[in-house]
This record gives structure tokens, C-alpha cells and sequence, in this order.
């Protein structure tokens, strides 16, 4: 990974997104959530989401929230907008989505790591954003790093077997 002398790190949580120019790194850790990364070639500008859920349902919506994915989208595309930024001329690559869970997940059902990507995959199709790349599903967490000067994203995916056991706790 190339380095950056007074590089910008931001860190993703749960439910927040960012657009960012410059020097910046912003980073993430996926389970079932899913990341949208979107970056402008030519202009050099990032946008990053970390959602939990694919939408909020039948819940009235007041003000947008980063946690459901249609509407981390719509905030992503609101900033990207201010900066002059087209959807259209964006790249798109998607993260996560991993099952944290699986041997109590049942075959025939979906998983909310499924249905999040599932969802991303719609969205960016709907706003006719193009998916470069994706590392979507599977099981366990993702570390995710994205280099917004480059457009770079690195994902590094950590298996339950790589987690190890949490430790137990003795009780008197």
C-alpha cells in the first residue's frame, strides 16, 4: 500500500458515510453490513457509506439515515451533487454482506448479509453507477480500506475460523 505523509484517516462506523477529496483513507469493519464505495476518476473524489440494513421498511421517513442502505445512498448522492459530482461518471465497488452467523442460518433463507448487498447491487443499478468490483457474502468480517486519491479499495476478509473462540468467563 503506498503511503502518504499526512494522510487524512477516517474511520467508518456503523450507519455513517462520508465524501471526501485530498489525502484521505477512510476505513471500515464489515460483518453483514455492507460498504458502497463510489469514486470520480477524473476529479479524484470518494464517497463511502457503512449500512446496516437495506431499507427502514414501512417506518415514515422525517430525515435520511446513513444505517438503511436506499437512503445512505441518497445521502452519498446528495454530497457527491454539491461537489458537481454525476453518479453516472462514478465507479462503484461493494463490500460485506457476510454471513456472521452461519451455523445457525438455515439454507433456504436469506440472510441480512444478502439482502444488504442484494439491495447495493439494485441501487447502483437504479442510479446507473457502474460496479467495477465487488467481494459481497460469504462468511465473517471484512476490513476495508479505501484509498480516495487512487480509487483503490482493499478489502481483507477474516473467516469465523480466523476469529478464534471468544474467551470464557468463569462464574462462581
Amino acid at each position: 500500500m503506498r503511503r502518504f505523509k499526512n494522510a487524512i484517516n477516517i474511520f467508518l462506523q456503523p450507519g455513517e458515510f462520508v465524501v471526501a477529496q485530498g489525502s484521505c483513507r477512510i476505513r471500515t469493519l464489515l460483518g453483514s453490513c455492507v460498504a458502497i464505495t463510489l469514486w470520480h476518476p477524473r476529479k479524484r473524489i470518494g464517497a463511502m457509506s457503512h449500512f446496516l440494513l437495506a431499507t427502514r421498511g414501512q417506518r415514515p421517513v422525517t430525515e435520511l439515515d446513513g444505517r438503511y442502505g436506499d437512503e445512505a445512498m441518497l445521502l452519498m448522492l446528495r454530497e457527491l451533487a454539491r461537489l458537481d459530482v454525476k453518479p453516472t461518471h462514478c465507479e462503484a465497488k461493494l463490500f460485506g454482506g457476510g454471513n456472521m452467523f452461519p451455523q445457525t442460518s438455515s439454507a433456504h433463507s436469506q440472510t441480512v448479509g444478502e439482502n444488504n448487498g442484494e439491495c447495493a447491487q439494485q441501487l447502483l443499478h437504479a442510479h446507473g453507477i457502474r460496479i467495477v468490483s465487488e467481494s459481497l457474502f460469504g462468511e465473517g468480517l471484512r476490513q476495508i480500506i479505501f484509498d480516495v486519491p487512487r480509487g483503490d479499495v482493499w478489502a481483507r476478509q477474516i473467516k469465523p475460523t480466523e476469529m478464534g473462540e471468544p474467551p470464557i468467563k468463569e462464574t462462581a
